[in-house]
């Protein structure tokens, strides 16, 4: 088994023996679904369902990176490759699943499904939450369990011939060795202000979006409410005067009964200020301007087209180079020179960018025509006999 492992080590360029790596980790979604130590009681499966499923401003900002790096014109040399990555998996986009899973999980692991031939004939997305690794002696990932209802399915990083089975993708964690850190986690406090302030706005609604006032009972003498009078009229008041079906309905007050109405004070209505804060906090874990998603008061931009260029090029850019590249890594034993990425000359949102490079190129006299088209990006022209 020792002279096998040095053959294939040396066939494969190896023979350097890797550092070892910590075999355990700690991460915060790992309770919701193995057990163990939560940091800051952060749960995955609950920061999804209040963020992505239950915040309107952290759903928008996870579907524009996502849908902008899964629709953004792709640039590739091999059709079979392009037809690879463009297919759907089950039912989805490949690339927009991958992106949306590195936001939320920080981890994205993508199956690869071979024919009979051992040639890849389509990528699967695997959900990162159902993905356990699973390490050797030194640490390193040598499976990946793959955990739904019950049952269980590894899958080895390398199949029996020595291919690829499996690419797994995940943002920096600088505390982990094998899982990324997501988005989400960063944005998970100011995801439950917004929704803690979303809560307290329909509370306000329900109750005529203010305090709406005070029952002062007022005879003379200092008696006060029997207990049975108190319960009468506080049941009265629930059954007809509460609630959004019952506002504007006049009261009829008796008995030395008196309405005293009431609001709120400029220090109450802070929650307006903080809810607006939290959507911004938001959307910077998730890379997108604030002014992209209609929040008010956001100024960091001059206009939506400029706010537009820097999603593109401080967001979706390194996104989908990241996903490309583990995806031409994971793929070159079968496409080992084929080009995949984002085609910069079809993004609008870069066309102005484009344009000012080419004009500044056309007036650059000191460059020949070859090193211009070099710059571009472009192949180089062919000898004219």
């Amino acid at each position: 088994m020792a002279m096998l492992e040095r053959l294939l080590s040396a066939i494969k360029g190896g023979g350097q023996q890797r550092v070892p790596l910590a075999s355990g980790f700690v991460q915060g979604w790992l309770p919701a679904f193995g057990g163990g130590f939560a940091t800051d009681g952060y749960d995955y499966q609950r920061a999804v369902e209040e963020g992505f499923l239950g915040n309107p401003i952290a759903q928008r900002s996870i579907r524009i990176v996502a849908e902008g790096v899964g629709q953004a014109p792709l640039h590739c040399s091999d059709p079979r490759l392009a037809s690879l990555v463009t297919a759907a998996s089950a039912g989805q986009s490949l690339i927009e699943t991958l992106a949306a899973h590195l936001l939320l999980h920080g981890n994205g692991y993508v199956q690869i499904i071979k024919d009979a031939s051992g040639a890849p004939v389509e990528l699967f997305a695997l959900r990162p939450e159902r993905v356990t690794v699973v390490t050797g002696t030194d640490g390193w990932p040598c499976a990946y369990e793959y955990a739904v209802q019950g049952s269980r399915v590894r899958i080895a990083v390398e199949d029996e011939d020595g291919w690829p089975a499996i690419i797994p993708i995940r943002a920096m964690h600088p505390l982990d060795d094998h899982h990324g850190a997501g988005a989400l986690e960063a944005a998970h406090q100011a995801v439950a202000i917004h929704n803690a302030a979303a809560r307290w706005n329909r509370s306000l609604l329900e109750n005529a979006a203010r305090p709406s006032g005070a029952l002062v009972y007022e005879t003379g003498d200092g008696m006060a409410l029997t207990h049975e009078q108190f319960e009468r009229l506080k049941r009265e008041l629930d059954l007809a005067f509460s609630g959004a079906a019952n506002a504007g309905r006049p009261m009829l007050l008796d008995g030395g009964l008196k309405w005293q109405s009431m609001a709120l004070s400029p220090a109450d209505m802070d929650f307006a200020t903080l809810k607006s804060a939290a959507a911004r906090d938001i959307a910077l874990a998730f890379g997108v301007p604030p002014m992209l998603l209609g929040l008010p008061g956001d100024n960091t931009y001059s206009n939506y087209r400029e706010a537009n260029r820097a999603l593109w090029r401080l967001t979706l850019l390194p996104l989908a180079e990241k996903l490309f590249a583990a995806l031409r890594e994971g793929l070159a034993p079968w496409f080992a020179k084929a080009e995949l990425g984002i085609d910069l000359d079809r993004v609008p949102a870069l066309s102005e960018d484009r344009e000012r490079l080419w004009s500044q190129l056309s007036d650059a006299d000191f460059l020949s025509r070859a090193e211009k088209r070099q710059m571009l990006g472009l192949s180089p022209e062919e000898n004219v006999q």
